[in-house]
């Protein structure tokens, strides 16, 4: 091929610079400074969630009344609540049930939400058209609100509340599988492996699905901090485990009757907010970087 130099630089025909290309590609696998926050929020969170002696002393359940409504200092970080209980003790004992639940809520939408979506885009005909209707009835519900519809039948408590989560989630995650698995259907590499006759089950697990999960993914980061939100929502309507109980949701409902003492409300807001915000940094990243 012949090139064509300027300035000493080598480049094709069309104005193609391999260096330029190198350079291109180098700073696509930087991970930008917020994204690397995110994951470290993320991280503290799950050790709070999997050990969480390791990050404090204190008893979450019982406190000195003598040292009710402190406020934040070197001894309590997120200050006392009314019975003399550490509020950081509190946050991180409360962030493993907030943490389990979210994860359990994503599971239920991933697995049942992505066979749905999975089966409505690879079959086809009648059942796509059953499933999708199924889909649209439930997006049609508000999330929330079916949310409290399902946990209102089950009972008040935070496992519930994550199966009541999950449920809300579905639909949303069928949506995009059923998206994908369209796409991915009428890829060249799938009409061939069906030409050289692999069956319609093997093409559908060899090929179809692995290519098809990777916008599943990017959404299950997503409604992991989603699903923290609407349990942390659930819990401060009641809907959840009752006191004394540590979830996220309860304890800013618990601190929100001592107006005296902003930190009851604050810490555990700013905690669950930070996590959310995490959660969907990472997903747009993500995303990007897909």
């Amino acid at each position: 091929m012949t090139t064509l130099t300027t300035e000493g630089r080598s480049t094709s025909p069309g104005g193609w610079k391999p260096s330029a290309l190198r350079r291109g590609r180098g700073s696509g696998r930087q991970v930008p400074i917020g994204v690397l926050l995110s994951f470290g929020v993320l991280l503290l969170v799950v050790g709070w969630s999997v050990v969480p002696g390791l990050f404090t002393g204190q008893d979450p359940a019982h406190g000195v009344p003598a040292d009710a409504f402190q406020g934040p200092s070197t001894a309590h970080w997120f200050g006392t609540d009314h019975l003399g209980r550490d509020e950081f003790a509190r946050v991180v004992h409360g962030s493993a049930s907030s943490v389990t639940s979210a994860l359990v809520a994503v599971a239920i939408g991933v697995l049942v939400g992505g066979l749905v979506g999975l089966l409505a885009g690879f079959l086809g005909g009648w059942v796509d058209v059953a499933l999708a209707r199924v889909v649209d009835v439930l997006l049609a519900i508000p999330s929330f609100l079916l949310a409290v519809v399902v946990v209102s039948a089950l009972g008040f408590e935070t496992i519930n509340a994550a199966i009541a989560t999950g449920v809300s989630a579905v639909a949303v995650f069928a949506r995009v599988m059923r998206s994908e698995v369209l796409k991915t259907r009428r890829a060249v590499f799938v009409e061939a492996s069906l030409l050289l006759g692999g069956s319609r089950w093997h093409v559908l697990l060899r090929h179809v699905l692995p290519n098809a999960s990777r916008s599943v993914i990017n959404l299950a980061v997503l409604q992991f901090g989603l699903s923290i939100l609407v349990i942390a929502g659930l819990a401060f309507l009641g809907y959840g485990d009752p006191p004394p109980a540590s979830d996220w949701g309860l304890l800013v409902s618990s601190g929100k009757d001592y107006p005296l003492a902003p930190w009851l409300v604050y810490a555990p807001a700013l905690v669950t907010i930070a996590t959310v915000l995490s959660a969907n940094r990472i997903s747009r990243w993500l995303r990007k970087t897909d």
